[in-house]
């Protein structure tokens, strides 16, 4: 039993040293000293004066304030982005127990904001921002990447709000988008329940309030300034079915707006999904994206 424990916790650590170390830990962009507006910031190994910059938001159901660094977004974002020679920025926000919608977005607009007012501090080509993210995470990406120039989700957080929160491109991997016809698609979560992550997330339960709802859709707000999307989802994903991110693609599609929607066959919540190939479909976008900008 002994010898067991000692395999796994030598496994584990080599695991974790194999996984990237932050230049800069716990910067705070919100101005003040709040866990959940803290971020790091990843720079690669290629001894350049400044680097294209990601964003990554964690999973969470929304239910985490502070995800920035587990091992888990360390390998399957930061890792790779860092390897394609992008500067990666994982950020915290507000879970829906710290404050409900909009709080979250507000949260990522003004690290976005943050990022280009201290671009020259932090090594950061602020003329390409992407954002990526899972689940809750990827719902906050394509509400970003949707909502250029629109006051109503900018908030006030911060101390740069003369800086423009545009990013250029999203890569959104199987994040919700239109929470009323959740259960309608095929998920073993009831997302209409009081208490279902989304009812949370709005402060109120779903179907019974869905004008709040319609707030937190990134359909609502895709204009033509809106970013391009890479969407991943996976076909068996029974938490976030994958009617999701269809009718995002469908959207943005609508609008003449850049977007590939790729469907994982075996995919689920994750498994299946987040591996080698679609990793590298998404480090492939981000490099596209930006050589179409420069």
């Amino acid at each position: 039993m002994i010898k067991k424990y000692l395999i796994f916790f030598i496994s584990s650590l080599l695991y974790s040293q194999d996984l990237p170390d932050a230049k800069w830990k716990d910067i705070n962009y919100g101005g003040n000293e709040n866990i959940y507006n803290n971020m790091d910031i990843y720079l690669p190994n290629l001894n350049k004066t400044k680097y294209p910059l990601i964003i990554t938001i964690y999973g969470s159901a929304w239910k985490s304030n502070k995800g920035k660094s587990s091992n888990y977004i360390k390998k399957n974002l930061i890792k790779p982005l860092l390897s394609s020679g992008f500067a990666v920025a994982s950020i915290n926000h507000r879970s829906s127990s710290d404050a409900i919608f909009p709080a979250q977005i507000h949260d990522v607009k003004a690290a976005v904001r943050f990022l280009r007012g201290n671009s020259s501090k932090y090594n950061i080509n602020d003329d390409f921002i992407g954002i990526t993210g899972s689940s809750s995470g990827g719902h906050l990406a394509a509400l970003a990447g949707t909502s250029s120039n629109i006051d109503d989700l900018e908030g006030d957080i911060g101390n740069f709000l003369n800086f423009d929160s545009h990013v250029d491109a999203v890569v959104n991997w199987y994040g919700p988008t239109d929470f009323l016809i959740m259960d309608d698609c095929g998920s073993k979560l009831v997302h209409n329940n009081p208490n279902s992550p989304e009812s949370l997330l709005i402060g109120k339960p779903i179907q019974e309030y869905p004008e709040e709802v319609m707030n937190a859709n990134p359909i609502k707000y895709i204009n033509k300034k809106s970013a391009s999307f890479l969407i991943i989802h996976g076909i068996m994903d029974l938490t976030v079915p994958h009617c999701q991110s269809q009718v995002l693609h469908d959207a943005l599609k609508s609008k003449n707006i850049d977007t590939s929607l790729v469907l994982v066959k075996d995919g689920k919540h994750g498994p299946n999904v987040f591996t080698n190939k679609y990793i590298n479909m998404m480090t492939n976008f981000f490099i596209n994206q930006l050589s179409q900008k420069f």
